[in-house]
């Protein structure tokens, strides 16, 4: 089953200069690759301006799904800095750290001094971890999101399970009874099997 993962609560800044260059680093929490270069594509906005801005993330592609499997996107680019000197090392701080859902933007603004290879991979992997240490680094438990829709009948005793569970739900009370249910992944499974056998099989599940 699908285990806990380390991922950063918020955003996180830092900045520095190495030999007149000014590197300022940027992380968030994405819980999707489109959080990830969305944010990577609002931090070339605001530093349009900027020599390189160099974007490194591992996410969950399948964080919100039934499955058991857990698969990583991780991506890096180098945005025009020599080939290998900027995007893999801002990557190979977050895989050192094993965080994920986690996305890294290094903006660069050249301040006329070549810093070589050796000195760029400092630079890009230190703007990392100065940025990750800017915000907190948590523990998140995988969840997984179904919806179980029942007669009124059966809603006090779907409602009783629930409140009973650890989950959070959201109840809406129509022409039926719909509960929208956030659970632990590794506690999904068991939690369905309970609603199904409380209500001899009437309740429906979706995703």
């Amino acid at each position: 089953m699908a285990e806990s993962y380390l991922t950063v609560s918020g955003p996180g800044r830092a900045s520095f200069e190495v030999r007149g260059s000014e590197f300022i680093g940027h992380v968030r929490h994405a819980a999707t690759t489109d959080e990830a270069e969305a944010f990577v594509d609002a931090v070339c906005d605001e530093h349009v301006d900027a020599t390189h801005n160099v974007p490194a993330y591992r996410v969950r592609i399948d964080s919100n799904g039934p499955t058991d499997s857990v698969l990583l996107r991780e991506y890096s680019s180098d945005d025009g800095e020599p080939s290998g000197s900027a995007g893999k090392p801002m990557l190979n701080v977050l895989q050192g750290q094993e965080l994920e859902n986690v996305v890294a933007v290094v903006t660069r603004y050249y301040g006329g001094t070549n810093l070589g290879v050796g000195g760029l991979v400092r630079a890009y992997g230190k703007a990392v971890k100065d940025a990750v240490a800017d915000t907190d680094v948590v523990e998140e438990v995988p969840k997984e999101r179904f919806t179980a829709t029942v007669e009124y009948d059966d809603s006090g005793t779907v409602r009783g399970i629930l409140e009973s569970a650890d989950c959070e739900f959201d109840a809406d009370y129509a022409e039926t009874v719909s509960f929208a249910v956030t659970v632990p992944r590794a506690d999904a499974s068991a939690l369905r099997e309970r609603l199904r056998n409380a209500t001899s099989g009437r309740v429906e599940l979706g995703g």
